[in-house]
């Protein structure tokens, strides 16, 4: 029986618009009312979402959130860990040599904030994360903290090429997801949503058969994989929606409220 239902946002749960939209948010309500934990997965950081928490109600004292791509699991209204696996500032070494070597844009973030590297070309990533502090920082100055994550945010064009030639080094030594077409990822080498899944569901007492999931891209492929009902939108990459269990229609169609009034025969 689903007990679980886990959302990707951009293309997935969100429309062209970044917005849920008001037949996605009455289904997902009904359901959360019901008892069924719905849980958004994420590769941003809490705050950057809350407005979409919000909207959903999800601020009750057993609703958590995955965020950063699994890296850290969160409950919604104290702000606890449940779990986090992130990367040291010495794991990032290889990216940075990489970066610099290469004159790439490069963003790392902690679980509070973005350093924007300053002694590199500049992202874009200031125009796609919102509600968090970024934070100019050189390289060398970086803080001994626990990093969740890097990226590279710079116009698709120019990124595609760079995917293609990433080094084998960096692809070993990270988890690389492509998340958006101005967006590459590098996680620590474990971590994706459904490692961030199956901690939240055994703390439910649950496994990936009370799980249904959502998603379109790379950084989805797991969690679509491994849920009882992996559901991948019209609008989805190929190679995730071989992995699915169904297609629904594309994130402007409602897709996510479509599939649930027909399962949950709503």
């Amino acid at each position: 029986m689903i007990k679980v239902i886990a959302l990707d946002l951009d293309n997935t749960l969100l429309n062209s618009n970044k917005e849920i939209s008001s037949r996605n948010e009455r289904v997902l309500k009904e359901l959360h009312a019901r008892g069924i934990h719905v849980v958004l997965c994420t590769g941003r950081p809490i705050n950057a979402i809350w407005p979409l928490i919000e909207q959903l109600g999800l601020t009750q004292p057993d609703d958590y959130t995955i965020t950063f791509n699994g890296g850290l699991v969160i409950n919604n209204t104290s702000k606890e860990h449940l779990f986090e696996l992130g990367m040291s500032r010495d794991d990032l070494q290889p990216l940075l040599n990489f970066v610099r070597q290469q004159q790439i844009p490069l963003d790392i973030l902690d679980y509070d904030r973005v350093y924007e590297l300053s002694d590199q070309p500049r992202s874009i990533y200031k125009t796609v994360l919102k509600n968090i502090e970024f934070r100019d920082t050189k390289s060398t100055d970086l803080p001994g903290t626990t990093y969740s994550k890097a990226v590279m945010a710079i116009p698709a064009e120019k990124l595609t090429p760079i995917i293609r030639e990433l080094p084998a080094e960096l692809k070993e030594k990270y988890h690389a997801v492509q998340s958006q077409p101005m967006i590459m990822e590098f996680l620590p080498p474990k971590v994706n949503k459904m490692v961030g899944l199956k901690a939240l569901l055994d703390h439910f007492g649950l496994d990936f058969t009370n799980l249904m999931s959502f998603g379109d891209a790379d950084n989805d492929l797991e969690m679509i994989q491994a849920a009882e009902q992996g559901i991948v939108m019209a609008n989805g990459l190929p190679e995730v929606k071989k992995v699915a269990t169904a297609i629904t229609s594309s994130n402007d169609e409602d897709g996510v409220a479509e599939y649930c009034e027909r399962y949950f025969a709503m």
